[in-house]
Protein backbone atom coordinates (compact mmCIF):
# COMPACT_ATOMS: atom_id res chain seq x y z
CA UNK A 1 0.00 0.00 0.00
CA UNK A 2 1.48 3.53 -0.62
CA UNK A 3 -0.03 6.49 0.83
CA UNK A 4 0.13 9.61 -0.23
CA UNK A 5 -1.40 12.89 1.58
CA UNK A 6 -1.74 15.43 -1.20
CA UNK A 7 -2.08 19.76 -0.02
CA UNK A 8 -5.07 20.95 -2.69
CA UNK A 9 -3.87 24.33 -2.95
CA UNK A 10 -0.59 23.61 -3.98
CA UNK A 11 -0.73 20.17 -5.34
CA UNK A 12 2.02 19.35 -3.42
CA UNK A 13 2.72 16.12 -1.53
CA UNK A 14 2.19 17.50 2.70
CA UNK A 15 4.39 14.77 3.82
CA UNK A 16 6.72 11.49 3.02
CA UNK A 17 4.74 9.31 1.12
CA UNK A 18 3.93 6.16 3.58
CA UNK A 19 4.83 2.34 2.62
CA UNK A 20 2.99 -0.55 3.71
CA UNK A 21 3.99 -4.17 2.71
CA UNK A 22 2.92 -7.01 4.09
CA UNK A 23 4.45 -10.18 2.70
CA UNK A 24 6.48 -8.87 -0.08
CA UNK A 25 9.65 -7.79 1.60
CA UNK A 26 10.52 -7.66 5.41
CA UNK A 27 10.51 -3.82 5.59
CA UNK A 28 13.87 -3.87 8.19
CA UNK A 29 16.19 -5.86 5.53
CA UNK A 30 14.77 -3.75 2.96
CA UNK A 31 15.23 -0.21 3.97
CA UNK A 32 17.52 0.84 0.68
CA UNK A 33 14.73 -0.55 -1.30
CA UNK A 34 11.52 1.49 0.55
CA UNK A 35 13.58 4.48 0.43
CA UNK A 36 13.87 4.63 -3.23
CA UNK A 37 10.42 3.07 -3.65
CA UNK A 38 9.19 6.37 -1.51
CA UNK A 39 12.16 8.88 -3.58
CA UNK A 40 9.69 6.97 -6.72
CA UNK A 41 6.59 7.90 -5.31
CA UNK A 42 7.11 11.77 -4.84
CA UNK A 43 8.71 11.96 -8.44
CA UNK A 44 5.62 9.99 -9.94
CA UNK A 45 2.83 12.06 -7.96
CA UNK A 46 5.01 15.43 -8.65
CA UNK A 47 5.22 14.82 -12.12
CA UNK A 48 1.68 13.88 -12.69
CA UNK A 49 0.56 16.93 -10.89
CA UNK A 50 3.37 18.91 -13.33
CA UNK A 51 1.94 17.56 -16.35
CA UNK A 52 -1.72 18.79 -15.00
CA UNK A 53 -0.10 22.34 -14.87
CA UNK A 54 -0.85 22.67 -11.23
CA UNK A 55 -5.05 22.64 -11.57
CA UNK A 56 -6.72 19.85 -9.86
CA UNK A 57 -4.77 16.54 -9.58
CA UNK A 58 -6.20 13.71 -11.85
CA UNK A 59 -5.95 11.27 -8.98
CA UNK A 60 -7.08 8.48 -11.38
CA UNK A 61 -4.12 8.87 -13.39
CA UNK A 62 -2.01 9.44 -10.40
CA UNK A 63 -2.68 5.98 -9.15
CA UNK A 64 -2.81 3.88 -12.27
CA UNK A 65 0.85 6.03 -12.93
CA UNK A 66 2.11 4.86 -9.45
CA UNK A 67 0.92 1.05 -10.44
CA UNK A 68 2.41 0.76 -13.54
CA UNK A 69 5.84 2.73 -12.43
CA UNK A 70 6.37 0.93 -9.00
CA UNK A 71 5.86 -2.59 -10.91
CA UNK A 72 8.03 -2.16 -13.24
CA UNK A 73 10.20 -0.80 -10.68
CA UNK A 74 9.99 -3.66 -7.65
CA UNK A 75 9.93 -5.90 -10.54
CA UNK A 76 13.50 -5.09 -11.80
CA UNK A 77 14.84 -4.86 -8.00
CA UNK A 78 13.03 -8.01 -6.95
CA UNK A 79 12.35 -10.00 -9.70
CA UNK A 80 8.47 -10.62 -7.95
CA UNK A 81 5.54 -8.44 -8.86
CA UNK A 82 3.54 -7.42 -5.79
CA UNK A 83 -0.32 -6.29 -5.66
CA UNK A 84 0.59 -2.13 -5.48
CA UNK A 85 -2.84 0.16 -3.97
CA UNK A 86 -2.47 3.17 -4.42
CA UNK A 87 -4.11 5.67 -1.43
CA UNK A 88 -3.83 9.32 -2.23
CA UNK A 89 -5.64 11.86 0.22
CA UNK A 90 -6.07 15.56 -0.75
CA UNK A 91 -6.28 17.92 2.23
Amino acid sequence: VVVGVIDTRTGRLRQEPDIISRGFVYMRESKELVAETKRRVQQIIERGITANHGKTVNDRYIKNKLRDDLGDFLFHKTKRRPMILPVLISV
